[in-house]
């Protein structure tokens, strides 16, 4: 039904018109699942000379006792528009994600004037039908269990440099995809295609002659019961995401808008030359897998920008453009639990361009971020690979409110535990500590290989996995190269690293047993460079050793007696017994030999 006249629907919905405004509730009325009220409103369209995503303006306050929630809303078309394809009606929705059992009243704004978003004047231009319409619904504790987000609540910054769910304050470890980045590129996705007009695809890009993501080997991951739309669509995508999550995978990485990028096939306009109207099909079609995440317990992690353009919208700043696609956004899908905003990929002018966002204008994007959501999302910002850059553009980033932390990517792997220390450390001696979290290795061709080209995957095992999360971070991401099978851009099959999904799994589960809050990396207390100490000294010590090395020493403050447990990174499975099985005693001493002496990494809990 896409492009279909407008007089053609204002024809229908005329003739079917309400007597008068309602506004309907939908959805599970419990704490920590999606609420959405659905708002008749002005018949229009996308296409409407009155814009609907920038000439109109619904929000609805949502109150629960002395708590106040201030929700956007957004053009909705028909209402169903993931199964009807629809770009017209008379529908505005707001989606709610309620916090607290009880009775909850609500009560809507909705006006329209001339670029009426970018104000913020509550009396600025004229009343509709429905402002001022007000209700209530009372809302019951959740019935979920498991992963699902909807039994443990929202994920925020816990202030201690990791993520913790809102309800328990349980910490939360990143185990997650950075690949593909062009996750939305997907065929059954209205109106997603490969736009270029280049004649020539430089390595690392997209070939518009190939076709879009189909995810076809997981298919057979699909399950009865399952969300689809329009007749089964769907199955590939959300089967990719029952894989990733059976295997341990807990986020996935996806750019909602990569114009003039390297895969120049994900934007969330109704067209590839449109800034400022909204493809309500696609973003339906888009909610339906993000909801599907929340019940599988995975992070979205949305990457607003590529490197390539940063300054697309107005020239970098946070002026009409920018306002509207971050609106846009955060209307439609910060009500997830788990929503990362990634300030963009690479952000900050590279080798090969100077025009790139400027501290200022980072900073401009990452506060409005945080004034128009209405809930503790996360606001982060993706680093460039070199020490350099990084130095450069996180430095003046250090204690600015509006950010929680850095997106870390970093080139040799043999440098990630330094570099992620650094950054722990400096964003601890400031009023806001940073969660930092390594979300892209190099080298940039290489990444993770599939199984198939390094089954062991040794390097970034060691220094990539244990590196990081043992300098204090608070979670992995994983990206996959261009020059092997299921590229970054490429991938279809996440079966090709099953083998390092387990080995991955195996630490981040590990490390989310520990009081991580607590502890710091304390590399000073074992006596070889090589290896790697995490520790709550007094109480708890993690000692990595990355070549089964059997004379390390740790040193201990304290006469308390320690027990000394081993874990096989490579294989996981229970905590072992090695050579030792106590250690006591004021200053260094040993840790003993792991159960198996095979020369490979293993990893002690001192306890």
């Amino acid at each position: 039904m896409k492009n279909l006249s407008f007089l053609f629907f204002l024809t229908i919905f005329i003739s079917c018109q309400p007597s008068k405004t309602d506004v309907q509730v939908e959805g599970e009325l419990k704490k920590w699942h999606t609420v959405t009220l659905e708002i008749p409103g002005p018949i229009t369209s996308e296409w409407a000379k009155e814009n609907p995503f920038l000439d109109y303006r619904l929000e609805v306050t949502f109150t629960n006792g002395g708590q106040k929630v201030n929700v956007p809303g957004f053009y909705a078309a028909d209402g169903k528009a993931s199964e009807t394809s629809s770009d017209a009606g008379n529908i505005w929705k707001v989606r709610f994600l309620p916090d607290k059992a009880g009775i909850w009243e609500y009560s809507v704004s909705f006006r329209k004037g001339k670029d009426i978003v970018l104000n913020n004047n509550p009396e600025y231009g004229e009343a509709l039908s429905s402002n001022e319409l007000t209700g209530s619904f009372e809302i019951k504790d959740s019935d979920k269990s498991g992963n699902d987000f909807r039994a443990k609540g929202r994920l925020i910054n816990g202030g201690k440099g990791y993520l913790v769910f809102q309800k328990s304050g349980d910490v939360w470890i990143k185990n997650g995809a950075d690949s593909p980045e062009n996750f939305l590129a997907y065929v059954d996705f209205d109106q997603t295609l490969r736009y270029s007009l280049n004649t020539e695809v430089r390595e690392g890009e997209a070939d518009p002659k190939k076709d879009l993501h189909k995810y076809e080997p997981h298919v057979k991951d699909w399950k009865e019961g399952d969300p689809t739309w329009q007749d089964g669509k769907g199955k590939g995508i959300i089967g990719a995401l029952n894989y990733l999550s059976s295997a341990g995978v807990n986020s996935q990485y996806m750019l909602t808008m990569n114009i003039l990028g390297d895969g120049k096939d994900v934007w969330p306009y109704n067209d590839h030359n449109e800034r400022y109207r909204f493809d309500c099909s696609k973003l339906d079609q888009w909610e339906i897998v993000f909801n599907h995440m929340d019940k599988l317990g995975m992070m979205i992690h949305f990457v607003l920008q590529e490197t390539e353009n940063e300054t697309l919208l107005d020239n970098g700043n946070t002026d009409v453009q920018r306002i509207v696609y971050l609106r846009e956004l955060v209307a439609r899908f910060a009500h997830h639990p788990a929503v990362t905003w990634n300030l963009g990929e690479e952000n900050g002018p590279a080798d090969w361009s100077p025009i790139g966002q400027t501290d200022p204008q980072k900073k401009a994007m990452a506060s409005y971020l945080k004034q128009i959501n209405p809930y503790h999302n996360i606001v982060v910002l993706h680093t460039h690979s070199d020490d350099e850059k990084q130095d450069k553009y996180l430095e003046p980033m250090l204690g600015f409110e509006n950010l929680d932390g850095p997106s870390m990517q970093i080139a040799n792997p043999f440098k990630i535990h330094e570099r992620m220390k650094k950054w722990v450390n400096e964003s601890e001696n400031t009023k806001n500590r940073w969660v930092v979290n390594l979300d892209e290795i190099g080298p940039h061709w290489m990444g993770v290989m599939p199984d198939s080209h390094d089954l062991a995957h040794d390097t970034v095992r060691q220094q990539c996995l244990w590196g990081s999360l043992l300098a204090g971070g608070a979670g992995v991401e994983w990206y996959f190269g261009y020059r092997y099978p299921h590229t970054d851009l490429g991938c279809e099959d996440f079966r090709s690293r099953e083998e390092w999904w387990k080995q991955s799994a195996i630490a981040t589960s590990f490390i989310n047993s520990l009081p991580v809050e607590e502890m710091k990396s304390s590399d000073e207390l074992v006596n070889t460079k090589e290896v790697w100490c995490f520790a709550k000294e007094g109480e708890v010590y993690v000692v990595y050793i990355p070549k089964g090395e059997n004379t390390t020493k740790l040193q201990l403050n304290t006469d308390k007696e320690f027990q000394v447990e081993w874990l096989n990174p490579r294989e996981g499975g229970e905590l072992m017994k090695g050579s030792i099985d106590v250690v006591k005693g004021s200053g260094k001493v040993r840790i003993g030999n792991p159960p198996v002496e095979d020369g490979m990494d293993w990893v002690a809990l001192i306890k």
